[in-house]
């Protein structure tokens, strides 16, 4: 079955646009027809971004762990393009490798930030917006942050921070902003062939992208406050 999203007219804000994840939501949303609003601390044209260049029309240079950043980018987006539809909280990190004995609070602080803090700001500012557009979030959570684990345990728990917010701005918000979370594993990127052993079970970002598609289009027009498993059969 080939599935097409219309998202014509309709406006995206992406974080994280700069990693293999963020580009690849930017694609996708940019093929339905969505103006896509790419946010990121990094540049298109930084060595270590995955987003060409060339694919970015509306591009936001902002610290989203910033509060005062991230609402003068809300504003931006609203004031250049209208109003705003979607919010794509793809904007996250992994750190881990020690016990939580050893783990240095800096680590803590880091990816308590990165992944939980941008997505409440992010959220935060864009919400009373996408009230008047009856819109969605879809924040990336994990499949790791369904239990404790060894070695990176603080990154877990970051990401079900991730998961308890989303079902608190579902609950807040219910019948007037969807808010759900995609909990992917290992994804097929550059820097994870770098770090491990490819795999045929890891998934690629575009498949996560188009879920993130589906849970803002009107084929899920009842489903808000979900975690939806993103890691295929691993």
């Amino acid at each position: 079955m080939n599935v097409e999203f219309d998202f014509e007219g309709d406006v995206a804000i992406v974080t994280g646009a700069a990693g293999a994840l963020g580009s690849a939501t930017i694609e996708a949303f940019r093929e339905a027809g969505a103006t896509v609003a790419a946010v990121d601390v990094r540049a298109p044209d930084d060595e270590d971004a995955v987003l060409d260049p060339d694919d970015v029309e509306h591009f936001y240079r902002t610290d989203c762990t910033d509060e005062d950043a991230v609402r003068e980018t809300v504003d931006a987006v609203l004031a250049d393009h209208g109003r705003i539809d979607y919010v794509l909280n793809v904007a996250g990190t992994w750190r881990g490798g020690t016990p939580l004995h050893e783990t240095e609070v800096d680590a803590f602080d880091f990816l308590f930030d990165v992944n939980l803090k941008t997505m409440f700001l992010v959220s935060k500012h864009a919400i009373p917006h996408l009230r008047e557009t009856e819109g969605a979030i879809v924040s990336v959570s994990a499949r790791a942050s369904l239990e404790g684990g060894e070695g990176d345990g603080i990154y877990r728990a970051s990401k079900a921070g991730v998961r308890l917010l989303t079902e608190t701005i579902a609950a807040e918000n219910r019948g007037v902003v969807r808010a759900n979370a995609v909990l992917p594993s290992v994804l097929d990127t550059p820097m994870n062939r770098e770090m491990m052993t490819p795999s045929e079970e890891w998934v690629d970002p575009i498949e996560v992208a188009r879920v993130m598609c589906a849970l803002c289009s009107d084929a899920t027009s009842v489903t808000s406050g979900a975690a939806v498993p993103v890691y295929g059969e691993a």
